[in-house]
């Protein structure tokens, strides 16, 4: 582990008909030239591909980057959070709205930090059109703005609508919205973490580049589709790619993404499937201000599948500097943000309801060879800032005008979190030392819950506690016991700082008869 402080479709050609034909041989010329018009007019959607958005990639990564020049109008520029989500799209524009098919497709405005326009393509079996801008398709709300002074502006975005709560109502379940952004939802959850294209120069003292979807083609579905395909072309000044996108709602809502990426010149580090959440303070990290919640929070760990079989628990923090650290491994089988606590308790908001809010995990598909997982925390005064970035960086970086291909699925999860299949860790608290007199000293509690080991009585699983603390800490006490009230077990863990100005890292997991038997908790105690 690395620790690192840091302040048209092609056209349909017809046969040609020769001018002198006898009479049978006119009716099966017609006959073919109506069979070829009719396979035109019914071929699938998929007549339009990743190759075609690929080839753009590349041709634009052979170009210079150009920057969008785009000036917005003032009352537009204008707009804060609260006007800007008073613009609604019309539920009667919306794209597929007369058709029989369970998916309906809607637009952002352009306005507040929004002012780069995307280009939308609707894709059907007759070819790609794309969906135009008209400011009248949109419902202002108490914003003074006159739709006529609009014309000439493009979406800032899409949204994607489908009955995953109801049979009889289209939940917003997918929006792309600002640079390469976007997030979805399954059954029952409310909007948290978002996902990202890519990530480039994250938390590097060069500052950070934010690729951006220019254009996207969405394919018209069939009545019977449960899932929706979504081609995105990303662009920026050192790189471009070509995205694929395949949505499938649900319980748990799952994306597949297939990406192919050209570099124009070499960055400092590439961030693959980046994850970004929030993490204000939580049962770990008490706030500096009175705030009645017991937790606020979209995310509160990172979790990771190593390459090895092992499964690490990272609590997030509110760190009072920038915090990166890393977990290097080879082919590893997920990562993710994940929000654990699902209780409204935990968190005792009605309105933001963090508890329904949904982990996000990764998991790559094909090799994706020797690389770390870095994760970014980043202070933050207050629950508006996504503070918190997970992405995987590869060993290697593809050369400049080279594809680079890599795949992976994200779930977003609330119900049936992915897990390790034994013990994980439920909860971190912590606060100082309990002794009759205070010596300085910190207290940190981890709870375990799940499954004991397959064939074991839990009664009498007797597990034993492997715990290690760096150099900079020095281990005063250490306690397992087993914890009635929640059928799991408790680590307690008193210790020393010896450096306040540094971090103390530490590691613990249970093992039983010489196995593991639990996930690792690994934990940073940030800098006093």
């Amino acid at each position: 582990m690395n620790l690192t402080f840091l302040l048209p479709f092609p056209r349909c050609r017809a046969p040609v008909l020769s001018r002198t034909v006898t009479t049978s041989r006119l009716v099966s010329r017609f006959a073919c030239v109506a069979g070829f018009l009719f396979s035109c007019l019914s071929a699938p959607a998929s007549a339009f591909d990743f190759q075609d958005v690929a080839q753009r990639a590349k041709q634009l990564a052979s170009e210079s980057f150009k920057k969008p020049d785009v000036a917005l109008p003032p009352e537009l520029r204008a707009l804060d959070y609260e006007h800007y989500h008073q613009i609604r799209y019309k539920k009667d524009r919306t794209l597929w709205h007369d058709a029989k098919v369970p998916f309906n497709v809607d637009f952002f405005p352009p306005g507040w930090h929004f002012d780069q326009p995307v280009k939308i393509n609707e894709v059907t079996a007759q070819g790609v059109r794309e969906v135009r801008f008209d400011p009248n398709d949109f419902d202002y709300g108490t914003n003074k703005i006159d739709p006529g002074k609009l014309r000439g502006l493009g979406f800032a975005g899409f949204r994607v609508r489908f009955p995953v709560n109801s049979a009889t109502h289209k939940d917003e379940v997918l929006s792309f919205l600002g640079a390469s952004y976007f997030r979805a939802l399954g059954k029952g959850q409310h909007y948290g973490l978002s996902a990202r294209g890519l990530a480039i120069d994250t938390a590097l003292g060069t500052g950070e580049e934010f690729p951006r979807f220019v254009e996207f083609w969405v394919l018209r579905p069939q009545p019977s589709d449960k899932q929706l395909i979504i081609y995105g072309l990303l662009d920026s000044p050192r790189a471009t790619g070509a995205y694929r996108f395949v949505l499938q709602p649900g319980v748990d809502t799952v994306m597949d993404v297939t990406a192919r990426l050209y570099l124009r010149s070499p960055v400092g580090k590439l961030g693959l499937a980046p994850l970004t959440s929030m993490f204000y303070f939580g049962r770990g990290q008490h706030p500096d201000s009175d705030d009645f919640r017991p937790s606020v929070h979209d995310s509160d760990g990172l979790s990771i599948h190593m390459g090895n079989d092992e499964w690490i628990w990272r609590p997030l923090s509110n760190p009072k500097r920038l915090l990166v650290t890393s977990f290097g491994t080879t082919n590893p089988f997920g990562f993710g943000l994940m929000q654990r606590e699902r209780d409204f308790s935990d968190y005792e908001d009605p309105v933001l309801r963090y508890e329904l809010r949904p982990s996000a995990w990764v998991e790559p598909k094909g090799q994706w060879g020797a690389g770390r997982v870095e994760l970014v925390q980043i202070p933050t005064p207050d629950e508006t800032n996504d503070n918190i970035v997970a992405y995987w960086v590869p060993d290697k970086q593809p050369a400049p005008k080279t594809a680079y291909d890599f795949s992976y699925r994200i779930l977003w999860q609330k119900n049936k979190d992915t897990r390790p299949p034994e013990l994980w860790v439920a909860q971190t608290l912590h606060g100082r030392g309990y002794t009759h007199a205070p010596d300085g000293s910190i207290s940190l509690a981890i709870d375990f819950a799940g499954n004991p080991p397959p064939d074991t009585n839990t009664a009498e699983l007797k597990p034993e506690a492997m715990v290690s603390v760096d150099a900079n800490g020095k281990l005063l006490e250490q306690k397992l016991i087993r914890n009635d009230a929640t059928g799991g077990w408790r680590l307690s863990l008193r210790l020393q700082r010896i450096d306040a100005n540094k971090p103390v890292e530490l590691r613990a997991s249970l093992r039983s008869d010489n196995k593991g038997i639990s996930e690792t908790w690994s934990y940073i105690l940030p800098p006093d």
